[in-house]
Parts: C-alpha cells; sequence; structure tokens
C-alpha cells in the first residue's frame, strides 16, 4: 500500500550530511507513488529517536522550512553511533492523515515504525489483548504494542517479532527501531521489501526500500554511486525478518511463521535509554474522506419501494432478463430480445491450452514471472489465487488506486497478498486531486444529466492500463494478466451514447468498439461538452488522457476467463473460506463491492432506466445455461436494490451533498412509465 524505505550510515561513509539529505529526497520522490496523502521521517541517533510527520504529499513535505530545520539538526550528527533513517510515504487506509499522530513513522512505547499494508485483524486483536491500550487509529499501532507486550514478557526481539507475526491477518512490511536496544528490524510476510547489498568493502552502509524498482532507479544515479559505491539489490522475501545490530552492522535472518527457526546472535539488549521526540507540526484533528453511517431517509426509502414496485413491470425478454428501457433492444413475436438472438456462447480454450501458454513464462527459479492486475475484486482476487496455487507461478499483483476503492477493497487486497505471500506493487494517484476531479464531472453531470455522460464519474481510475504496461516493464516480466469476468460487459453504456455494440457477444475483446464507433463516441462526448461547459473544467486532462489508455494503448494481456469456465459459486467459497474474503454488510452480492463509484452510478441507472450492471451479467448467465430466468430475476430484485449507506460513502468521499444529490437523481426523467 504505503511506500517504506531508508537507510543505515556511520562515520565511515564519506557522503556527509548533504549526501544522506540528497539520498533522502530521492527515496522520497521514487517512493511517492505508492502513497500521496502524508509521509514522514524518523532519524535514530545515540541518544534519542526523532519523528517529523506531515498530511502532505512526500514532494511537498520535503519543501517545507521545518523539513530542513529537522534535517540540519539530525544529519549533522554521527559519532560513533550509525545514523538510521526510515521514511514513508502514506496512503491512507485507516486512521485520518488530519490527525498527525495517525500518520508514519508510529512510536509507541519506545518502539518507532513504518508499516507498509493493512492488519486486518487489528479490532479482533485489541480485543483479544485487553491488556494493551489504543491510542491511535491506524492499524500499525498494533504491530507495536504487540511486540512491546511480548518484549516485556522477556522475549527477544526475534522471538517477540515472530509471535506478532503469527497473530496478525493481511500485509505488513515493518522497518522498526528501538529505543531500548541498538536494533533494527526489518520484515515482510508478503515480499514487499527490497534492499542494497555492497558490492565493494563498503559495508557500513544498509538502504532498502518497498519495490525493487525504487532501488534500480537510485543505483541509475551517478552522485549515489560516488557517495556510497556499487550495490545489488536483494529481496527480502516473503515471512522473513532481519534484526541488524547497529554496533557492527551483523545481520541476523529469520523465519518469521517458525519460531524454531531461527539464528539468534544475542538475546540480551544493550540498553541505550534514548528518547523518542515528536517534531512534527501541529496539525488540527479533522476527519475527511472518511465513511461515515447516516439515518435512513425514510422519504428516499418510499421513493425507492415504490419504484423497485413499478420496475417489476417493466416489460423483459422472455428468455433473459433486459428490459424494454435497454438501448437498441428489439423483441421479436415471441418476446425474445435481439441481444440473445445475437448470442454467440462463449467459448474456453481450457486449463491445459492455458498450461501450454504459461509454459515459457514461468519461472524456474522462483523468480517473478508475471504481472497480475489486482483491483481486490472477486475475480482478481481468485485469478491471484488460481495462479499461484494452481498453476504454480510467481505471480507479483500490481493495483492502482486512484481514490475510489474502498477500505473493504484494501482489506480483500492485504488479506489475499499477505496469505499468499506475494509482494503488491501499487500505484496512487494523487487521491485529492482525482477525487476534486470526480465532484467536478459529478456537478456538472447534475446540472444537465444523460445516461451516455455517466462513465466521466469513472475517467480517472483509466491510467489503470499505462501503469499495468509500466510496471510490467519496470518489473522486466513479459506478461500481464488480467482477470475480468467476460460476462460482466456492460455495453449499454456505450449504447447510451447512440453507439451499438456487438450485441452483448462475450467472445468479443471488451475494447472492441470499431474505429466508428470510437468516432461516433466522442462526438457523442463532445456535443455534450459544448452543451454543458461547466464538463470543460480541469479534470478534462484525466478525460482525455483516459480515453486515450482504454482504446488507443496495447491491451497486450492474458485474460484468464478466456482459458477458465467462471464458476460465481466455487469462487466466492475459495475466497471466503481458504482467505476469509471480505463481504459487504448491506448486500449477497460479491461484485464490485471494493469499488466506490459501483453504488452510484448504478443507482442512476436503476432509478432512470429500471436497470443496472447486474441485469446484464444475469442475463449472460441465463444465455450460458448458469442461472434460470427465475433465479436471475430473484437475484437482481435483491442486487439492484440500493446500497444507500455506500452511495452516502461516496457523497462524503468526494464532497458532495447526499441528500441533494439523491434528490436530483430520483427527479430524473424516466425511460419506463409509471
Amino acid at each position: 500500500m504505503c511506500g517504506i524505505f531508508g537507510f543505515i550510515v556511520d562515520k565511515k561513509v564519506a557522503a556527509g550530511p548533504v549526501g544522506y539529505q540528497n539520498l533522502l529526497e530521492e527515496l522520497f520522490k521514487l517512493s511517492e507513488s505508492r502513497g500521496k496523502e502524508a509521509a514522514g521521517l524518523a532519524c535514530v541517533l545515540k541518544d534519542s529517536i526523532n519523528v517529523y510527520k506531515q498530511p502532505l504529499s512526500a514532494s511537498l513535505m520535503i519543501k517545507q522550512s521545518s523539513y530542513s530545520e529537522f534535517l540540519k539538526n539530525n544529519l549533522n550528527i554521527i559519532d560513533d553511533f550509525p545514523l538510521v533513517t526510515i521514511g514513508h510515504a502514506r496512503l491512507v487506509t485507516n486512521g485520518s492523515e488530519t490527525e498527525i499522530k495517525n500518520n508514519q513513522p508510529v512510536d509507541k512505547d519506545g518502539l518507532v515504525a513504518v508499516h507498509n499494508g493493512i492488519v486486518t485483524n487489528d479490532s479482533e486483536l485489541w480485543c483479544q489483548f485487553s491488556n494493551l491500550i489504543r491510542e491511535y487509529k491506524v492499524d500499525t499501532e498494533i504491530i507495536l504494542s504487540l511486540i512491546k507486550n511480548f518484549l516485556d514478557q522477556s522475549e527477544n526481539i526475534i522471538t517477540a517479532v515472530q509471535k506478532t507475526y503469527q497473530l496478525l491477518k493481511g500485509t505488513a512490511s515493518v522497518a522498526i527501531a528501538f529505543s531500548q536496544s541498538n536494533n533494527f528490524l526489518l520484515a515482510t510476510n508478503n515480499g514487499s521489501l527490497y534492499f542494497l547489498q555492497s558490492l565493494g568493502e563498503q559495508k557500513n552502509i544498509f538502504i532498502f526500500a518497498s519495490e525493487k524498482y525504487i532501488l534500480k532507479q537510485l543505483l541509475k544515479q551517478q552522485e549515489f554511486v560516488k557517495y556510497f559505491g556499487e550495490f545489488k539489490i536483494i529481496q527480502l522475501e516473503a515471512r522473513r525478518g532481519i534484526l541488524i545490530n547497529l554496533n557492527n552492522f551483523k545481520f541476523v535472518n529469520f523465519f518469521l511463521d517458525q519460531i524454531g527457526r531461527q539464528e539468534i546472535v544475542n538475546n540480551n539488549f544493550l540498553v541505550t535509554n534514548k528518547k523518542i521526540i515528536d517534531f512534527s507540526p501541529a496539525v488540527s484533528s479533522v476527519e475527511v474522506f472518511a465513511p461515515t453511517l447516516f439515518s435512513p431517509d425514510e422519504g428516499l426509502d418510499k421513493n425507492i419501494a415504490n419504484t423497485e414496485k413499478i420496475l417489476l413491470n417493466l416489460k423483459r425478454c422472455t428468455r433473459c432478463i433486459l428490459p424494454e428501457t435497454f438501448p437498441f433492444i428489439e423483441f421479436d413475436e415471441v418476446g425474445v430480445c435481439n441481444y440473445c438472438r445475437h448470442y454467440q456462447p462463449m467459448k474456453t480454450k481450457g486449463v491445459e491450452e492455458l498450461k501450454s501458454f504459461l509454459a515459457p513464462y514461468r519461472s524456474k527459479n522462483g523468480a517473478v514471472d508475471c504481472v497480475v492486475a489486482f483491483s481486490g475484486g472477486r475475480d482478481s482476487s481468485y485469478g491471484l489465487h488460481y495462479l499461484k496455487k494452481v498453476l504454480d507461478m510467481h505471480p507479483v499483483a500490481y493495483s492502482y488506486d486512484w481514490g475510489m476503492l474502498t477500505h473493504l477493497g484494501r482489506r480483500n487486497q492485504a488479506r489475499m497478498t499477505g496469505k499468499l505471500g506475494i509482494e503488491h506493487i501499487l500505484v496512487s494517484a494523487d487521491i485529492r486531486k482525482k477525487r476534486s476531479n470526480i465532484k467536478k464531472n459529478v456537478l456538472a453531470w447534475l446540472k444537465k444529466p444523460d445516461l451516455g455522460t455517466i462513465p466521466l464519474f469513472m475517467a480517472g481510475d483509466k491510467q489503470f492500463f499505462y501503469f499495468a504496461n509500466q510496471v510490467k516493464k519496470q518489473m522486466d516480466v513479459k506478461l500481464a494478466v488480467m482477470c475480468q469476468n467476460p460476462l460482466e460487459k456492460t455495453y449499454f453504456k456505450s449504447g447510451f451514447c447512440g453507439v451499438k455494440s456487438a450485441w452483448g457477444n462475450v467472445n468479443r475483446d471488451i475494447y472492441d468498439l470499431s474505429g466508428w464507433n470510437q468516432i461516433k463516441q466522442a462526438w457523442y462526448y463532445t456535443r455534450h461538452f459544448i452543451a454543458n461547459p461547466s464538463f470543460l473544467n480541469s479534470s478534462i486532462a484525466d478525460t482525455l488522457s483516459a480515453y486515450a489508455m482504454y482504446y488507443l494503448i496495447p491491451h497486450n494481456y492474458l485474460f484468464l476467463f478466456e482459458y477458465l469456465h467462471w464458476n460465481e459459486q466455487e469462487i466466492e467459497s475459495i475466497l471466503i473460506d481458504e482467505y476469509e474474503w471480505e463481504t459487504a454488510l448491506n448486500s449477497k452480492n460479491t461484485w464490485r463491492i471494493g469499488d466506490g463509484t459501483a453504488p452510484f452510478y448504478n443507482y442512476i441507472y436503476f432509478m432512470s432506466a429500471g436497470f443496472t450492471e447486474n441485469d446484464t451479467l444475469r442475463s449472460n448467465q441465463i444465455r450460458e445455461g448458469i442461472l434460470t430466468r427465475e433465479e436471475a430475476l430473484r437475484h437482481v430484485q435483491e442486487d439492484n436494490h440500493p446500497r444507500q449507506e455506500a452511495i452516502k460513502w461516496y457523497c462524503d468521499t468526494i464532497g458532495i451533498d447526499f441528500h441533494q444529490t439523491m434528490l436530483k437523481v430520483n427527479s430524473l426523467p424516466k425511460l419506463y412509465k409509471f
């Protein structure tokens, strides 16, 4: 999730304060791609551990005068004790970044840590260890409290860390300094940590970061090589830890999941009585972008209930369940729609052909051999499981966070990568800017609503494809895997722009709009931009970029479900039973539950046209013989029930008024008759 990094040097390294400051600046900038909502730094000196953090992106924080002053007071002090720094570029998961104590590094009980990942069972652990006192909202706190708890029971550091990791669920890659011990710890349960090993005589320097690519970029800089020498990059493998003795730079490698498999040089602490001092500027405690629950609005509930009753009487295809309001739909004399008549059953290539395709890519030495696009949704989660556990591939998970991934989605990402021991590379957008862009487009749309322009709400996520290609290059991997379920194609979105699709043929590529249809769709949007100048706001660059990313850049991916039969029950069973995959409290449906945008735009489609994405999925399942028509109708009646608390989260997150927005949507013209 976040970016963590740091270095250890002693006075024999000739870089000096300027060299250290330049090194920190580069590490901050390179790590910022993993989180732009807050940043922080801790410097471990002989007599103190000094902490500085801000609710700003790393690139903004390092320009602050208070940051420069902090470095001036800390980088000039290297005597017989090495200088240790740990830094963090934060993607907020829990605990608002505006409450400074929730940002990282997190210090508590004489321990200071930076943490990449999400502990998904922190609430349960606080209940289990009722003797521990919770002070913050950030999940990292439980890691420090547990380690300190076991240290107080006279355990050595390694055993305390092992016992802690055996209790944790989710992902945790950490760097920890101890105020009462001249030791430094790195540990990871999914392999999202890399460090540099010196190739020369210079052994008294240690540098680490969350991604291999960050360190590769560092090694390309001549100034770095000049000051620090030449290195090779080593991955700290999943479920492994390193304890570094700061007095002599000796390393102890150990396994996190097997207490018996360890090598302990010295069980005793070297007490130094360091003080932990927080130099972070004071920031007001204001929760922003936080999901909030609310009391259901009786008027809205009544409106929805009345609409649901009316929609039961919509004319629908007698074979599938698509309604008369579906774009370009036509019924024959027996009531069967043209989408059913033109439908070609899905043809999967089979597991053996998949294995044959993967054979040239499969790593023989355990190195990463494929990048899996990973949203945390059910299909990409299952795909990650299948590639690792069934096909014996060595994937790395890639995610693009544009600000609309819910906390539930992030927790499921952590569950999967933590349990599978898979490195998770996350590219984070400027989330505040992305959410601002969404707000501008939603407010513009509400001025002149049109079903064809709803996809503008999601324009900001399309850079996902660009960064998927970039991560593949950075990892020097030839194969990228997508796990979209072909039955989930939603051609009606372009249909509302006046563009006829391939009649819902699931065997056609998802990016298969012809050149002429792409022109028609682009012209449709252009006309609406002219008619509604509010769309011509600062988000326009994002919108144009989205179009290019979706239709113009190469999409050379392996689509997993072109080979595998998609079985909803099997997928849900494996994810929930084996990985404790989290489902929504307010819905039995597991599709798009981690996507913060889907409840809102599906509500608009439902209220205005009488159907949602769920109707297209269930209709394709009918055509494939997976569901009966009666079963599908029961599903959509439940699946299409608006998730008001999720819609409110969306409105709160982008900063628009929930009630006014709902009233506006409810008053939109209908494609059906009352």
